[in-house]
């Protein structure tokens, strides 16, 4: 219990700092008193169930994380809901990347799976993006398609 108190009060001084709001502001918005939103940030006493709920969602994080995610051990502080940082991977000499296990593991990405490489070469955003394959179609509509059949490794 001792773990998750300070997981909380450190995740919530974290989350009201990054937003840029007072603890007077918070203690608006979730209906409650400026001192109940200092107790928790220090550690002296856990937001209820419904107030973790409503910390959760003005912070746009998940529940979860708000109260198990630790800065500490995790190396980063809390992440935004259904975000994740998976690390860094190396790219082969044929192009390859090994996607970490737990990166696998969340997706259920199995060998043989069908993924779409996006790119943005904005010199100011530049970056690639994986997602899978039927994903991309539902989003897209059938209008892609084509792209996909019979193409393997490029």
């Amino acid at each position: 219990m001792n773990s998750s108190k300070k997981n909380i009060a450190s995740n919530l001084r974290f989350l009201r700092n990054r937003h840029g709001w007072s603890q007077e502001q918070v203690a608006e918005k979730i209906g409650v008193t400026r001192q109940a939103v200092a107790k928790w940030e220090n550690g002296d006493t856990l937001p209820d169930i419904l107030n973790c709920e409503a910390l959760a969602d003005l912070y746009d994080v998940s529940l979860n994380d708000l109260v198990r995610h630790d800065p500490d051990s995790e190396g980063m502080p809390i992440p935004p809901k259904d975000k994740h940082l998976f690390g860094v991977v190396t790219l082969g000499e044929r192009g390859q990347v090994v996607l970490p296990k737990k990166a696998r593991d969340i997706f259920n990405l199995e060998p043989g799976d069908q993924m779409v490489v996006l790119g943005d070469t904005n010199p100011v955003t530049p970056g690639l993006a994986l997602i899978d394959s039927k994903t991309f179609l539902r989003m897209t509509g059938q209008a892609v398609e084509s792209l996909f059949k019979g193409k393997g490794e490029h």
